[in-house]
């Protein structure tokens, strides 16, 4: 699948607002990588991707990581119901394994899990801000949507045939917080990369 970025912009930034040069750097760079990626040959399916990058990284289209001071991330420690269900193991692990990337993954069992499901073994668990990496947040979204390594939930589940739930969508990534919001995006969306589709 082939886009016209510059078409597919003018339509965004109708529909939304203006991008700033950091945001357009972004949203190219992810329309980039959706073209290269042979696993993703559905127009909705890559408007949903493009409406939780939106929504999860604060509409700055560029990997982030979660917000919060370090006391924050207390609550995900190995000795909390939270951080022994994120796989966390050792002091200091809910910090360093925080929210990162396009999607957000936290916790150890998830950064080695996507490391290994990447094939970049335990990349991730070594040096964790390597989720940052764009190609590395794009694969780590691309292959845990499609295959529900998030929760279980994969983007077949609600975008394809016979039909499209972008509200149901939502449990792939995170329950339904959000989810009207974000269905509203993936929508708006779809008509954007329709009207810059190459064929």
């Amino acid at each position: 699948m082939f886009y016209d970025h510059q078409a597919f912009v003018a339509a965004y930034e109708q529909s939304f607002s203006k991008l700033t040069a950091s945001q357009y750097q972004g949203l190219d760079q992810l329309l980039s990588f959706v073209q290269l990626d042979p696993d993703i040959d559905d127009d909705r399916r890559v408007a949903y991707m493009l409406a939780t990058v939106k929504h999860e990284c604060a509409n700055t289209f560029q990997p982030i990581t979660e917000f919060g001071a370090d006391s924050y991330f207390a609550k995900y420690e190995s000795g909390t119901a939270i951080g022994r269900r994120l796989g966390n193991t050792q002091p200091g692990d809910g910090l360093r394994f925080k929210g990162r990337g396009y999607v957000q993954i936290t916790g150890r069992a998830n950064y080695l899990k996507l490391g290994q499901a990447v094939n970049l073994g335990t990349a991730f668990i070594d040096q964790p801000t390597r989720v940052l990496e764009p190609v590395n947040a794009y694969r780590i979204m691309s292959v845990g949507m499609r295959k529900g390594l998030f929760t279980g939930k994969k983007l077949s589940d609600y975008i394809g045939d016979p039909g499209v739930d972008y509200v149901a969508a939502r449990r792939i990534i995170n329950g339904q917080d959000k989810a009207v919001e974000i269905a509203a995006y993936a929508t708006t969306l779809q008509d954007a990369l329709t009207q810059a589709r190459i064929d």
